[in-house]
């Protein structure tokens, strides 16, 4: 089966699954919900990496489990769990990369946590602090050598139509290297249709992005955003790293299916992306990727 076919039935077979890490569509869900789950699906189509001798599919599942419980008028509390399969498709040509520098790996498992506080002193300010530990490890690597843990804080004013707009910082101890990763915190009410805010929860895989969006109906919308992203595991027991750090941006269109039930499906584009070695440090580019995803969640 040659490339062209690969990637045909990489994205036809997308159609098919689920994705978690991007926006659900809000339209018509439950004001509040004590529980929510997610899945989702996301794939690629194959990629040059460096001069063009290796090709790299990517495709993965993503779990989540979030929660979120009122303390008082002006506190609550909420907790997040994910697992996360990312499996990499190296053609082939599997092997070695970066230079004979370090082998090809066939997949990352990522396990993530996190507990959030929210403060609300008065109707203008809400104050938002979140822990969180994350284990990533390639296959062959050990869980315990893979932990990163960090702490994202935001500020964010409540004008008196109800949009809302501040700033957030995530200090972030990931597996060998230290990150402080500012970005902007807005839920803005363009107009009665159209909205900009935030596509992604800001932590170990960057900022939170931004997303302009367009209510079609009270089920359905649309959106358009981008955003950086990063994925840092452990690829040898000696705290040796990959990251892969690239940009993407994509479209979306979301439907509510019910108030519990939200889905979404994904055209995305990923560019600029770079593969980068901790030790000894190095780096390849990966060319632009079409990517396809599905998202679904269901809040209870």
């Amino acid at each position: 089966m040659d490339s062209a076919q690969k990637s045909k039935i990489v994205i036809l077979s997308l159609m098919l699954g689920w994705c978690a890490c991007m926006p659900v569509s809000h339209a018509a869900a439950k004001p509040y919900s004590p529980l929510s789950l997610s899945v989702s699906r996301i794939g690629t189509g194959d990629a040059d990496v460096g001069n063009g001798n290796l090709q790299l599919q990517r495709d993965a599942w993503l779990f989540g489990a979030k929660t979120a419980i009122p303390l008082n008028k002006q506190w609550s509390m909420s907790f997040g769990v994910n697992y996360d399969r990312l499996d990499y498709d190296w053609g082939s040509r599997a092997g070695t990369i970066l230079g004979n520098k370090i082998q090809t790996w066939p997949s990352v498992d990522r396990y993530s946590a996190s507990v959030g506080l929210s403060y609300r002193p008065d109707k203008h300010w809400m104050f938002i602090f979140s822990p969180k530990i994350q284990y990533a490890y390639a296959d062959g690597t050990s869980f315990s050598n893979a932990q990163s843990y960090g702490m994202v804080a935001s500020g964010m004013y409540r004008f008196e139509n109800g949009n809302m707009l501040g700033l957030g910082v995530a200090y972030l101890n990931d597996i060998s290297e230290v990150r402080t990763v500012p970005y902007l915190a807005v839920n803005w009410q363009i107009t009665d249709k159209l909205k900009l805010g935030n596509p992604f929860s800001t932590g170990f895989s960057g900022p939170a992005g931004l997303e302009l969006s367009y209510r079609l109906s009270d089920a359905v919308d649309f959106g358009l955003g981008t955003s950086k992203r990063t994925q840092r595991f452990l690829v040898r027991d000696e705290d040796t790293t990959m990251e892969i750090d690239e940009l993407v941006g994509f479209v979306r269109a979301g439907w509510a299916a019910s108030q519990s039930l939200s889905l979404n499906a994904y055209l995305g584009y990923y560019f600029n992306s770079e593969l980068e070695l901790s030790e000894p440090r190095s780096t390849e580019e990966i060319d632009a990727q079409l990517a396809c995803a599905l998202a679904a969640e269901y809040k209870f």
